[in-house]
């Protein structure tokens, strides 16, 4: 590990659940307040952050759309769920002091800027975290393929997806097959051919063929965001075998 960081710029892919904490609240002020501690820790390392969050502790579209809701309906309740979770993740951020922008790909001008891919790489130059919401603005694509679109967007130079209480990618699920092994690194093609859990296999095949590595990692031991952008090994590396 470096006391400099090896990114200059990075996406933070989150999930709504993950904010959701012990599950008994849709939003866990406490959980909201560790997330703004460690985006800050690596932010006053100079390195810049977008965060883009999931919606799933507000509203689980799939569970709607198998018991017969319009699935495009469901998808845009989701995406909506993701302007909540980005509006009280900037609440916590400016309250540690650090300047943000909420950036929404569905327009709503009382709430949020619409996302700008320019408009957004120059926020990230002037300082300030950019949480971006609504997914792609797209029924059908999931937060993850919005993460690794507006990674590339952006030209950020790793995905880093945050897993709630899972250290890394394994050869199984290992909370439900004791004899898993973890992955130190792996190659795009190797997670997809095994079906492992990174991100959807679209958001995977994307990153994939825009070359993005992504850095799965368990974003509940505190820390960990700061040791990967200084170089530490942390979870599982996902890259083209580089």
């Amino acid at each position: 590990m470096t006391t400099q960081p090896i990114y200059r710029r990075v996406l933070l892919k989150m999930s709504g659940e993950a904010l959701g904490g012990d599950k008994s609240s849709t939003l866990d002020p406490d959980v909201l307040d560790y997330y703004a501690q460690e985006i800050e820790s690596v932010h006053r390392h100079g390195v810049e952050v977008a965060v883009v969050l999931g919606g799933g502790n507000i509203w689980r579209g799939n569970q709607a759309i198998s018991r017969g809701m319009d699935a495009a309906q469901s998808h845009y309740m989701g995406m909506l769920a993701t302007v909540i979770n980005a509006l009280a993740l900037q609440d916590a951020l400016e309250r540690h002091g650090i300047f943000t922008r909420a950036m929404t790909a569905i327009e709503m001008n009382e709430v949020a800027e619409p996302y700008i891919r320019r408009r957004a790489a120059r926020h990230m130059e002037k300082g300030r975290v950019i949480i971006l919401a609504a997914g792609t603005g797209n029924p059908y694509f999931t937060t993850d393929s919005a993460a690794a679109l507006r990674a590339a967007e952006i030209h950020a130079e790793v995905v880093l997806m945050a897993k709630n209480g899972v250290d890394g990618v394994y050869s199984a699920d290992p909370r439900r097959d004791p004899s898993a092994t973890k992955f130190d690194r792996i190659t795009y093609m190797d997670a997809l051919s095994r079906g492992l859990t990174v991100m959807d296999s679209t958001a995977l095949t994307f990153c994939m063929d825009n070359k993005i590595p992504i850095i799965v990692f368990d974003s509940m031991q505190p820390g960990n965001i700061e040791r990967i952008v200084l170089g530490e090994q942390v979870g599982t590396l996902v890259s083209g075998g580089e």
